[in-house]
């Protein structure tokens, strides 16, 4: 079940959001340079990099790690499933992002592009949700991935 946990928010220390937000920001400034050289179409693709994740999933990992060391276990192969469940995720929100991306690819030039924008969220979002529901269910007899 998708959840979000508020509690969370405090096991997050200032110099991790640092990391993310440094990650992030070298992969855009990266993608720029690629744009600068290359041109756009090169650029958007690496722009649509998952600039966080990387920083994110090593990050949880830590996370679960230390949760499980509190209690007295070792936590490497918990913290490798949670840091998996995210990867999962986040490559279900990439093939959203490829739906977002394929509607304003298609109706920007011809149409309002506040519009389209919002249309193209909307794909983005119910494409996701519905992937990841996919993924949890027992579809054509196969589960996807790891349950939590």
């Amino acid at each position: 079940m998708i959840s979000a946990r508020i509690s969370s928010l405090k096991e997050t220390k200032p110099h991790e959001y640092l990391i993310r937000f440094a990650f992030g920001g070298g992969a855009t400034v990266l993608a720029g340079f690629i744009a600068m050289r290359f041109g756009p179409g090169p650029g958007g693709l690496f722009l649509a990099f998952p600039a966080i994740f990387p920083a994110t999933a090593t990050l949880i990992e830590a996370h679960e790690k230390k949760r499980m060391a509190k209690i007295g276990h070792d936590g490497t192969n918990r913290g490798r499933m949670a840091a998996s469940i995210d990867a999962a995720g986040a490559s279900l929100g990439c093939i959203g992002l490829a739906g977002f991306a394929v509607i304003l690819w298609l109706m920007l030039p011809k149409h309002n592009a506040f519009l389209y924008l919002v249309v193209a969220l909307a794909v983005w979002v119910v494409l996701s949700v519905v992937l990841w529901k996919v993924r949890k269910s027992r579809l054509f007899g196969i589960r996807f991935g790891m349950s939590r």
